[in-house]
């Protein structure tokens, strides 16, 4: 059986999401890998991967917030809203500060509704929105409700090359933002909101969680001690069972629990119904299950240990 576990991968930009997972397939020798939040063909940074039945974990992992860093180009707008697409707007050179941009931010903080791009992994009538642009369908894409935790601008002036619009203001921001957020949408927003038209570069996802790129490795690089245990990539707290009580969990019954368990209490992550979600560990402390913690019980919803 594959091993079972998360690896942290540092995406290069240009290469996609799902190429990302090759030396995954050839280092665990297995086929049942996958990963949590897809990242544009342009964009680097942090892809969480999983192996084995750890792959059941991946919707809480995607359910975490993000950690982004891009850069903006004000003055010029693309159809894929990066910063080499086909020109589709040409603003006037406006006279944009660092402070002017700072005060819009605000009113793209919290819940907020966004229009995806029209070049995106959206679906409109089973196929993506991408897809369509490129055949030059007509549709529309409906805004979807985010969430923006924080901006803030970390620099100004930067150069890219090869943009094919005349840009008259770059700003460097950092955004932490909920799955679904588009960093291109918001670029997009941004630069509306100011007065002009803008779209971004340089997008990098740096965390997910409490998880961050500076402990990932790059493909080329990795082997099979980079694997991670579940617990040290889902911060879900920990209660050890016995035999007779994993034994319980694993037949898919709960098991009564009348002990506190720290950090149950706190909400496990946006868009998880606020479930009190725990790791079951067996005597030695393998990590085995993820049980929903209940007053005076707990109850099995993921098997992770091998069969019998």
């Amino acid at each position: 059986m594959a091993p079972s576990g998360f690896i942290l991968l540092d995406k290069a930009a240009g290469e996609t999401s799902f190429k990302a997972l090759f030396p995954l397939k050839r280092v665990f020798c297995t086929k049942r890998v996958g990963h949590a939040g897809t990242l544009d063909l342009r964009a680097s940074g942090l892809i969480i991967a999983a192996t084995g039945r750890a792959t059941r974990l991946l919707p809480y992992v995607e359910a975490k917030d993000k950690c982004y860093t891009f850069r903006l180009h004000l003055g010029y707008e693309t159809d894929t809203l990066e910063w080499d697409g086909d020109v589709v707007e040409q603003g006037a050179a406006l006279t944009v500060s660092r402070a002017a941009l700072e005060a819009i931010l605000p009113q793209f903080t919290g819940d907020i509704d966004q229009v995806p791009p029209r070049y995106c992994a959206v679906k409109i009538d089973g196929r993506r929105a991408s897809d369509w642009a490129e055949r030059g369908k007509d549709f529309e894409m409906k805004p979807r409700r985010i969430h923006i935790e924080s901006l803030r601008v970390v620099g100004e002036g930067g150069l890219t090359e090869g943009c094919s619009g005349k840009e008259f203001a770059t700003f460097d921001i950092e955004c932490v933002c909920s799955k679904g957020t588009y960093v291109r949408a918001l670029g997009r927003d941004i630069a509306r909101a100011l007065g002009t038209c803008g779209c971004v570069s340089q997008i990098r996802r740096h965390c997910i969680g409490k998880v961050s790129v500076e402990s990932a490795v790059r493909g080329e690089d990795l082997t099979r001690e980079h694997l991670k245990s579940v617990e040290q990539v889902l911060d879900f707290p920990v209660v050890k069972l016995d035999d007779d009580q994993m034994a319980v969990i694993r037949k898919g019954n709960w098991v009564p629990w009348h002990e506190s368990v720290e950090g149950a209490e706190r909400q496990q992550g946006r868009g998880d119904d606020c479930e009190r979600l725990v790791f079951a560990a067996d005597a030695n402390g393998n990590v085995l299950s993820v049980c929903r913690y209940e007053p005076g019980r707990i109850c099995p919803k993921i098997y992770l240990g091998e069969d019998e």
